[in-house]
């Protein structure tokens, strides 16, 4: 096929040799299958902010780190030089979240690098050699959706304890090969310690991959595995070891607080009375 202009630097460059076919397109980027040297890669193209369909991305960059205090202050200010940095921020976050997620124990395609708004990544494939199909694609038995959605919970758990939530979480964002779910599409990752929207983030995508999976083993439907997490984790509770029940009894302090107010009140009632009592006897006196 015609080589996109956003891949024909990386084929002058030598690294990419051949586009196959494209893949996929999505509201942030457009992925191509391509060879480079003897292997089957992928080249993820990340469209233009002001092309990109994704919704409130100032949402999901909150509390990210620059790694340069200048960039930083231009990218608060909204200049060019900073739209520009906070462009290149934003196409960069998914190949440093691939690779600390893949550190965490977590199965992510492989990242090689990103080039000019292109990311080069592993290509995952089913038994055939096929493209490994999305998730929302599968259709499994009961006995098998318990065992992925596991898995995935797992994940969740292991990017939490890197300090990373996916914010976007879906079965349109996980693919299944042979070893089972693979995580994909990291670009909007957020900060846990850092953002403020990342509680609400967490529960959400815990939610979705829960509703999908729910639909072949019911039993999952109502499990706390959100809740669970992020419990632990404000603790400092929570390590990649944690074995996880889905069960969360939410504290219910209204009960304590209305019962301490009552008691103040009672308190500062018998203290007036006390005080007027005190008044009665000296004028009395």
């Amino acid at each position: 096929m015609k080589i996109p202009s956003r891949i024909q630097p990386l084929v002058e460059d030598g690294l990419v040799d051949e586009v196959i076919c494209q893949l996929m397109s999505g509201k942030e980027a457009t992925v191509y299958m391509v060879r480079s040297g003897a292997e089957i890669i992928c080249a993820k193209v990340y469209k233009e902010a002001n092309k990109r369909s994704f919704k409130k991305a100032a949402q999901y960059q909150e509390g990210r780190k620059g790694r340069n205090s200048r960039r930083a202050r231009a990218m608060e200010k909204g200049s060019k030089y900073g739209r520009d940095q906070q462009e290149q921020a934003w196409q960069n976050a998914e190949v440093d979240a691939l690779k600390l997620l893949a550190e965490a124990g977590v199965r992510v395609p492989e990242a090689y690098g990103c080039y000019d708004g292109v990311l080069l990544m592993e290509l995952i494939t089913d038994d055939d050699g096929d493209v490994a199909p999305r998730l929302n694609d599968v259709v499994m038995s009961a006995e098998q959706a318990l065992e992925d959605f596991e898995e995935v919970i797992i994940y969740i758990l292991r990017m939490l304890c890197a300090g990373v939530i996916h914010g976007d979480l879906s079965e349109f964002n996980v693919l299944v090969d042979a070893y089972g779910p693979v995580i994909i599409d990291l670009p909007q990752a957020v900060d846990a310690s850092a953002n403020n929207n990342a509680k609400a983030m967490l529960i959400r995508d815990v939610e979705n991959i829960t509703t999908y999976y729910g639909q072949f083993a019911p039993e999952l439907l109502g499990s706390k595995y959100a809740d669970e997490m992020w419990a632990l984790y404000e603790k400092s509770e929570l390590t990649p070891e944690t074995e996880l029940t889905g069960i969360f009894a939410e504290h219910k302090g209204n009960a304590n607080v209305n019962s301490v107010i009552e008691e103040i009140k009672a308190a500062f009632e018998e203290n007036e009375a006390n005080l007027e009592r005190i008044k009665l006897a000296n004028e009395m006196g």
